[in-house]
């Protein structure tokens, strides 16, 4: 996830200290994998590494470590999850905690490549007192403080956005490198319609790693504030966005108007280079759009990617939730396809564990 750096900016810029928690290791059956971060403050938390007593302990070490300004920069921390947190999972976890306020230039150095949407890796270390040290390996990087072995690995890893991968490296002065993928995850998705349902399927598609573009011809229609990874496009014309949406985004067409839908889902339909493209609304409303959009002249193998209704099987709730929980679950069953197509289904999903 490249949230958590979206998070980190907004904390500098309020002059936040926050503590920065990693999952760095991961051996048997734990909650989350490894390069999961949560982002810790004196008040509040963000993001998550798993959720249970896990998490409450980690919390309450980040917390300590703020409160201790003078103290360490960081630690690594093991958590057996069935002896320590009893949690029944029963594997055993690596914690990473670094202090952002004593993180040093690599932060501004990342952020300079998130701003400008340029892939980087996070190539992270421990000295010997377990002190995390990090640079950063560019796509185009051919030297650096890492190895060639090392650069080359992060560049393989960031043909997988948002994977990241542990290295351990034992005799080598450090027990393992952890390289974190910071890109674009390719994940897009576009939100046609911004009333009750569009804005209960933003809340939910909110929480994932994508970027998601939330579409409407009200200007006045969208929240004060939205999470950083949505982006809000009022415009009079909804279904000329069609031609700036990404290749192989995600479409859900939902808008306060019949006539509106159909103009957009013939633009995308005739575009053709999307994930799919989801009408709201009833198998009857997709038998009537099918006819209207054949007489527009859409040929009869693009009107048969549109799909309507949303949303996965099974779920007969009309409710503005409901759709929405059913709309994302068919996404992310899409996603997974999407993914396991292009030969990369753990990228972004699960991590990588390799032992050297």
């Amino acid at each position: 996830m490249t949230d958590w750096v979206a998070e980190l900016k907004r904390l500098r810029a309020a002059a936040v200290p926050a503590v920065l928690v990693t999952v760095a290791g991961v051996r048997g059956s734990a909650p989350r994998e490894v390069g999961a971060k949560m982002i810790v403050t004196a008040h509040a938390a963000s993001g998550t590494i798993g959720g249970g007593e896990l998490e409450y302990q980690c919390t309450q070490l980040a917390v300590r470590l703020l409160g201790d300004p003078a103290g360490e920069r960081g630690f690594l921390r093991r958590f057996p999850l069935g002896s320590n947190c009893g949690q029944c999972c029963g594997g055993v976890v690596d914690v990473l905690f670094e202090r952002m306020a004593a993180a040093g230039g690599w932060f501004e150095q990342l952020l300079a490549h998130w701003e400008e949407r340029r892939p980087v890796a996070l190539v992270t270390t421990l000295d010997g007192g377990g002190r995390p040290h990090r640079q950063l390996v560019s796509a185009d990087d051919r030297q650096g403080e890492a190895s060639a072995a090392i650069r080359a690995r992060a560049r393989q890893l960031l043909a997988r956005p948002a994977a990241a991968e542990r290295i351990d490296t034992p005799g080598r002065g450090a027990p393992f490198l952890l390289i974190d993928a910071v890109a674009d995850s390719g994940f897009d998705i576009a939100v046609f319609g911004a009333g009750h349902v569009g804005s209960a399927v933003v809340q939910v598609l909110a929480g994932l790693d994508c970027t998601l573009y939330w579409i409407d011809s009200r200007r006045d229609i969208f929240p004060a504030r939205v999470p950083p990874q949505v982006r809000c496009v009022a415009t009079a014309d909804p279904a000329a966005q069609v031609a700036a949406l990404p290749r192989r985004a995600f479409c859900l067409v939902m808008t306060h108007s019949h006539a509106l839908d159909q103009a957009i889902c013939a633009r995308i339909l005739a575009r053709g280079d999307f994930a799919c493209c989801g009408l709201i609304g009833s198998a009857a409303k997709r038998r009537r759009f099918v006819q209207r959009l054949r007489r527009q002249g859409l040929s009869a193998t693009q009107v048969e990617r549109l799909t309507c209704p949303i949303g996965i099987a099974g779920i007969a709730g009309k409710e503005p939730a409901a759709i929405a929980i059913a709309a994302a679950a068919d996404i992310l069953r899409r996603r997974e396809r999407q993914l396991a197509a292009a030969g990369g289904a753990a990228a972004g999903v699960h991590s990588l564990h390799r032992r050297q």
